[in-house]
């Protein structure tokens, strides 16, 4: 059988857990991000990683069969990876096929859905298990209002694709509830969901009612109530900015950070093209945002600095900050400059 994810509506989404992480073949680490969110943000919940081949991608967890997985009390394999046009290939299906006769669910962030992949539905009606899709938007999101809503919303936005959006908005939640403030992360990825229990996979939209599922997935609330909503893709990115702009749009964001990976040169799966500056990003990210927020603020810079040694890394931003006029810091680092960027998403 398969199973689609809840409208935003629902309060959550029931998987089965604990996972065995599937990275297939994929070697490059950026198309493995939902496998290293899941290991960092959810990690009591994963087992084990899984390849079909011995140069794919490590995360860091024990490497297991399916059948070790599941004799360590994994219920579910995630296909963690999100390769260029969310497809199967058929060199992983005897592996997602072996996932099932071990007694494992099949949870997928694809764009294909599991069912329509050749051998998978039947082998699921075969041995009893569940395909289960998350990249499934609902039904019926209307156009957007534009109209303005109650509540505080913080969105985060990127100069390329695959570099700490996702991890920016947790870390921001996070330090928002421990001041004892109202606030929810609001995910819109297949990873973030998997994390969060639910949201809206924004990629899986059609052009027309991106800010409509955007404005859904962060609906009216009480006044001192902070939505942080997780980024997608880039405005400047030149596959992937028309998410990004609906995004942007639609979550009418009161502040904006802007996340940045130092050193990264070209745009994720677009060679050719430089990735943008933080202050362009910053400067045509206000300009778009004030279309349905006038007020919407750049709060700060976000760094992804997990490549250099931390005083190298901690240099660099306080250059920055002081090049910039912000706050500069690395949510995964913690420390005073993570608290002067939550100071100034807060001010």
């Amino acid at each position: 059988m398969t199973d689609a994810a809840p409208s935003p509506a629902a309060s959550s989404l029931a998987l089965p857990t604990p996972y065995l992480l599937f990275v297939g073949d994929v070697a490059e680490p950026g198309y493995a991000k939902t496998a290293f969110g899941l290991r960092d943000w959810a990690g009591d919940k994963c087992v084990g990683e899984c390849a079909v081949t011995e140069d794919a991608v490590r995360i860091g967890l024990t490497r297991m069969t399916p059948a070790e997985a599941a004799a360590a009390g994994a219920r579910a394999l995630v296909i963690a990876v999100a390769n260029r046009g969310g497809f199967i290939p058929e060199s992983w299906r005897a592996s997602l096929v072996g996932a099932l006769a071990a007694g494992l669910d099949i949870i997928s962030g694809m764009h294909v859905r599991l069912a329509d992949v050749p051998g998978l539905a039947e082998a699921a009606v075969r041995h009893g298990r569940r395909l289960i899709d998350v990249r499934v938007p609902p039904a019926d999101i209307p156009i957007a209002s534009g109209r303005k809503r109650a509540g505080l919303r913080l969105l985060t936005v990127g100069t390329d694709c695959a570099l700490g959006k996702k991890y920016t908005a947790l870390a921001l939640a996070d330090a928002f509830s421990a001041r004892g403030i109202d606030c929810d992360f609001r995910a819109t990825g297949q990873t973030g969901i998997m994390i969060a229990g639910g949201g809206m996979p924004m990629d899986a939209v059609v052009s027309d009612f991106e800010a409509g599922a955007a404005e859904i997935l962060s609906p009216d609330a009480a006044p001192d109530h902070w939505d942080v909503i997780e980024g997608q893709g880039s405005l400047l990115h030149p596959a992937y900015a028309a998410v990004s702009l609906g995004l942007l749009h639609g979550s009418q964001p009161d502040v904006v950070v802007v996340c940045h990976e130092p050193g990264r040169r070209e745009v994720l799966g677009a060679p050719g093209y430089e990735v943008p500056s933080v202050e362009e990003v910053v400067s045509l990210t206000l300009a778009l945002g004030r279309r349905t927020n006038p007020s919407i603020r750049c709060g700060g810079v976000a760094f992804n600095t997990s490549h250099l040694p931390a005083a190298e890394a901690e240099a660099l931003m306080e250059q920055e900050s002081r090049r910039l006029g912000l706050p500069v810091a690395d949510p995964m680092r913690r420390g005073p400059l993570f608290d002067r960027l939550v100071d100034a998403c807060l001010a």
